[in-house]
């Protein structure tokens, strides 16, 4: 009998490992109706859309376990895609303008931390705020006017590794490999863990909270920032709106991977299957041919269905 709780314990307590077998299910019953969703090509497709969005679920663990949240970053995307975009179109080698697009994105990630502070406002007040301002400047920039790279900067998302592995979802996985080891293995990921179980136990600690957040928030931006490179390089193209949704797909990713809204606990594994999740979903409905509005309402059921089975989990737990 304990060895049966034991057991039990252990898999409540990984998020993830019930990832893993709810994907399992919905591939095996998917598969059962259309065996074309096994293919090669179809898993690859699916690898590869969720790349993007992987990137910037990785950001976006880093902020919510530490307690913050930036809710920016699809207009971050925009700003930084639509700014490479017109680097590269003016003749500016495209390693300088990709920089250019990341450190983009980790400035207006670390502005958002900046005003948090200053104001000691709740970081997802001041990011909704500076939503605004970063789509504006992208609409001023561009003049409204959609700024294509077709054919420019599409050797990243036409490479396949053995002809077979998206290169983007490749760099998605080693930026999520990169996020782990810094929350299990350094200091920086300790203090993460730390000022978002409790901020004010840190600071008595010693550690400088203001400074941390500062670099958390930064963090944050250089995933979105790459993310916003694999997006150009995928579509070939840049709006201000370009990236517009993914900010409540990545929060959606982290909590379904079993990290809490208050911050303090969450992992890499779990936002990586929660991300993977996601886009199982999406292309099991779009095989199965359903109307794509409803695919928005799975979307939106899956993250209330995550909560109630991450609250249900935690009932459990601490029962046990």
């Amino acid at each position: 009998m304990k060895d049966r709780n034991n057991l039990k314990y252990k898999i409540l307590s990984q998020q993830w490992l019930i990832l893993l077998l709810i994907i399992l299910l919905i591939s095996v019953l998917t598969a059962l109706k259309n065996p074309r969703f096994l293919m090669l090509n179809n898993v690859m497709n699916i690898f590869e859309q969720i790349a993007v969005l992987g990137l910037v679920a990785a950001g976006a663990t880093i902020l919510i376990i530490s307690g913050n949240f930036d809710i920016s970053v699809g207009a971050v995307i925009g700003l930084s895609s639509c700014l490479m975009a017109m680097m590269m179109n003016a003749g500016i080698p495209i390693p300088a303008a990709a920089a250019a697009g990341i450190l983009t994105a980790m400035l207006c990630t670390f502005f958002n931390g900046v005003l948090a502070i200053l104001f000691k406002a709740p970081s997802f007040i001041i990011s909704l705020a500076t939503t605004s301002v970063y789509t504006g400047a992208a609409l001023y920039l561009t003049k409204g006017v959609i700024q294509t790279v077709y054919g420019k900067f599409d050797t990243m998302n036409r490479f396949r590794l053995f002809g077979a592995v998206p290169l983007i979802f490749i760099i998605s996985l080693m930026g999520c490999v990169v996020v782990g080891i810094i929350l299990r293995y350094t200091q920086i990921g300790r203090r993460i863990f730390a000022i978002g179980s409790n901020e004010k136990a840190a600071f008595l600690s010693g550690i400088k909270v203001t400074r941390n957040k500062l670099i958390f928030f930064a963090m944050n931006g250089f995933f979105v920032g790459l993310a916003a490179v694999l997006l150009l390089s995928r579509v070939g193209s840049a709006l201000p709106s370009t990236g517009a949704g993914y900010e409540l797909q990545a929060m959606g990713a982290v909590v379904i991977g079993g990290a809490p809204i208050n911050g303090g606990k969450g992992n890499i594994v779990g936002t990586f299957f929660g991300v993977l999740l996601m886009g199982l979903i999406s292309n099991v409905l779009n095989i199965l041919g359903v109307n794509s509005y409803l695919q928005e309402i799975a979307s939106g059921a899956l993250i209330i269905i995550s909560l109630g089975i991450s609250a249900i989990r935690v009932h459990m737990l601490t029962k046990n």
